[in-house]
């Protein structure tokens, strides 16, 4: 019965750690791109905030922050652990 488990188990752990790994790449490349735009919204936002609108300004500095590093790839960064997490959960279960 064990043996049958850990069988069924071994595909899902597989595409579990290429999933980390492809994701963990594609976070790594997102994150400078990401960082950049964000540095040009910001700078953006400060003209349009000091020129033209408080409410304009204040909308793409909220962009620029969910777009940098300390924003949305922050939260992908910390879903992407907990899919580690199941898949190191999956392996010390089945596999202990």
């Amino acid at each position: 019965m064990r043996l049958i488990l850990k069988i069924l188990a071994a595909p899902l752990v597989v595409a579990l750690t290429l999933f980390v790994w492809i994701c963990t790449i594609l976070l790594y490349c997102t994150g400078m791109v990401l960082g950049l735009a964000a540095l040009v919204v910001a700078l953006l936002g400060v003209a349009v905030l000091v020129t033209y609108s408080l409410q304009n300004g204040i909308i793409l500095l909220v962009i620029a922050f969910l777009i940098s590093p300390m924003g949305l790839p922050t939260v992908a960064a910390w879903l992407l652990g907990k899919v580690q997490g199941l898949r190191y959960a999956i392996q010390d279960r089945v596999y202990r």
